[in-house]
């Protein structure tokens, strides 16, 4: 059976609308072409390309596993921008980004999930425990916990923080068997009773034809490190094999989700 490959759409930004201060990156709130709002992850932002890669294969695997994430876009940024923004800082970061860059569709009038208030299912909390244990995704915590309610859904938000082997490169193959040592800081943690069936049925779907189409989508540009002589090529086959060893071993980061729940108070 052949898998449709992820298809990202590819808009054109036409008006900068305002910065995220909260964020580190500086994401911005910005009009595209097509009439919607969008909220602007740019190249040229402090972690760079990596973080933009991140965040399209980790919101695009949440999707493949039927969890709730906001259309992602490739958001193409005029350097017209640069010249007309009065705030330094914000002209200095649209210059670094001119070109393409990541957009998640903006979800108006959504609020922050709040583990203290908003009921989720054993069933859900275990798939994004378990996505974020293969993403090695950091960032989910009761601080920061990069999920919105909106419309009385729940929705995953910034994978940026993930796959973070890939600033170094060196040491992926070790990354990919290793456990998630920080799942034990995971917001829904204590609700991941169903982990275990979660993952049969996870690892089942996640194929290695399904990873290299998700790989496929990362736009060549991103993924070129000419300080490493890395071509984009190259980059896209440690993905493939990065994702393929880490399910090989999956037994670890789900022993490791295991533990960590033995540990709840």
């Amino acid at each position: 059976m052949t898998i449709k490959k992820p298809e990202i759409r590819e808009v054109t930004i036409t008006r900068y609308i305002q910065p995220f201060r909260e964020g580190g990156s500086l994401p911005a709130l910005v009009d595209a072409d097509d009439g919607f709002n969008y909220v602007i992850k740019f190249r040229g932002a402090g972690q760079g390309r990596k973080a933009l890669i991140a965040e399209l294969i980790g919101g695009e695997l949440a999707r493949i596993l039927n969890l709730r994430m906001p259309e992602l876009v490739f958001a193409d940024l005029d350097e017209s921008f640069a010249r007309t923004e009065p705030d330094e800082e914000i002209q200095d970061l649209l210059k670094f980004s001119v070109g393409k860059n990541l957009g998640v569709h903006f979800l108006n009038g959504a609020i922050t999930f709040d583990a203290n208030v908003d009921q989720i299912t054993a069933d859900e909390a275990s798939r994004i425990v378990w996505l974020d244990a293969l993403l090695m995704n950091v960032d989910r915590t009761v601080r920061n916990t990069n999920m919105l309610i909106w419309h009385k859904e729940l929705w995953l938000i910034d994978h940026g923080a993930s796959l973070y082997f890939h600033h170094s490169w060196d040491n992926w193959e070790d990354q990919a068997i290793k456990p998630f040592i920080q799942i034990k800081d995971h917001v829904l943690l204590k609700n991941a009773s169903d982990v275990e069936l979660v993952d049969k049925q996870y690892r089942s779907l996640l194929t290695e034809e399904v990873i290299r189409n998700l790989v496929d989508i990362v736009p060549s540009e991103w993924l070129i490190d000419e300080s490493r002589d890395l071509t984009a090529a190259d980059a896209r086959e440690v993905y493939v094999s990065f994702f393929m060893k880490r399910l090989a071993h999956a037994d670890h980061f789900l022993n490791q989700i295991k533990d960590a729940r033995k540990h709840i108070i």
